[in-house]
């Protein structure tokens, strides 16, 4: 394996070939990005935080504000459509002692671009480069950008974007790999982010984010397209050991199962688990004592349940992953999940 010099993101240094987790609403609470920091990401994001919900102090946005050290580095991800608005949400922000402070400008979704917000501000870059100075100058930790190509495919932009962030004063840029018209359909397109990548004027770490699902596809953005860092993204739902295997391949050159179909079953139960801990009840509460009861947690975890591959390829499995899906107390969600054999 050639030498890959360690990328570093201001004072931070990552391994050789650093996994990030995506920032995805409803997906990166604490109890997930504790089982994705186990298994070797090297990077975690906070879920998107609403700079107008933060400067209103809705308990839910505050909520997400909630980090850990075992976690770090990690980055508090906003977005928002105000320069003033978004200062004073990075300022908020950087009291609860994010390594970074992240700026979302690529959200697709309809209630977040639609207002001007996300990947809705690819249609006003002069409004885009404001916030982003706004955002710098506000705080006194690193910040960071992730976006997309650019709104359609007649106006990918990326390339000459991304040196107007650099110009900012951000430490490193994430790109997804398609449009905002795209949402997440179609194939991403890593061609451009090897492009910015290769720009001669671009000095700040490139991290890539896009279809990285394999092992063997995350080793090949890093090899063909020189990538500083690769995201991982909707792969990682209900597959936190992903980043297990892809670091295991590094390391080896070999795909393998990290985990047995048992042992993935055990990581799915501990992760509802944590979100019950997270979001129904105190830590120090037996989880014995909410065996029998609904909780928030359980619908949080099934869509974890419903994308994870450990039971795919299990014949006449669709009753009982509907079962499962409906389950609402945890000793009934666990007997179901325990049923599971693998044929």
């Amino acid at each position: 394996m050639n030498f890959k010099p360690t990328m570093q993101i201001a004072n931070i240094k990552f391994s050789e070939y650093p996994l990030f987790l995506a920032p995805m609403e409803n997906v990166t609470d604490p109890a997930f990005r504790k089982l994705c920091k186990r298994f070797g990401a090297d990077m975690m994001y906070t879920e998107f935080v609403s700079s107008e919900a933060l400067i209103r102090s809705v308990n839910r946005t505050q909520q997400k504000l909630s980090i850990y050290d075992e976690e770090r580095p990690i980055a508090i991800q906003i977005y928002g459509h105000q320069p003033d608005s978004m200062a004073e949400a990075a300022r908020i922000a950087a009291e609860a002692r994010p390594d970074f402070i992240d700026i979302n400008f690529g959200c697709p979704v309809k209630k977040v671009a639609g207002k001007g917000a996300g990947a809705g501000l690819l249609r006003d870059v002069p409004r885009m480069l404001e916030i982003t100075r706004a955002v710098v100058d506000a705080v006194k930790i690193p910040v960071t950008v992730k976006t997309r190509l650019g709104w359609d495919e007649t106006s990918k932009i990326i390339v000459n974007l991304a040196e107007q962030l650099q110009d900012c004063g951000i430490t490193a840029l994430c790109i997804h790999g398609r449009t905002r018209s795209q949402m997440y359909k179609g194939e991403a397109d890593w061609t451009l982010i090897g492009e910015v990548k290769n720009n001669p004027r671009m000095t700040i770490p490139i991290i890539g984010n896009g279809d990285v699902t394999t092992p063997e596809r995350a080793k090949e953005c890093f090899d063909k397209y020189g990538v500083d860092a690769v995201m991982i993204g909707r792969g990682s739902i209900g597959c936190p050991w992903i980043f297990g295997e892809m670091q295991n391949y590094f390391k080896t050159g070999e795909n393998r199962d990290l985990l047995s179909f048992y042992e993935q079953k055990n990581i799915l139960k501990e992760h509802i688990i944590s979100s019950v801990q997270w979001l129904d009840i105190k830590e120090d509460m037996p989880i014995e004592n909410v065996m029998d009861i609904r909780l928030k947690g359980i619908l949080h975890s099934r869509r974890h349940l419903a994308a994870t591959p450990t039971f795919k390829g299990i014949p006449h499995f669709r009753e009982t992953r509907i079962k499962m899906l409906r389950a609402e107390t945890l000793r009934e969600l666990f007997e179901i999940i325990d049923d599971v054999m693998m044929c």
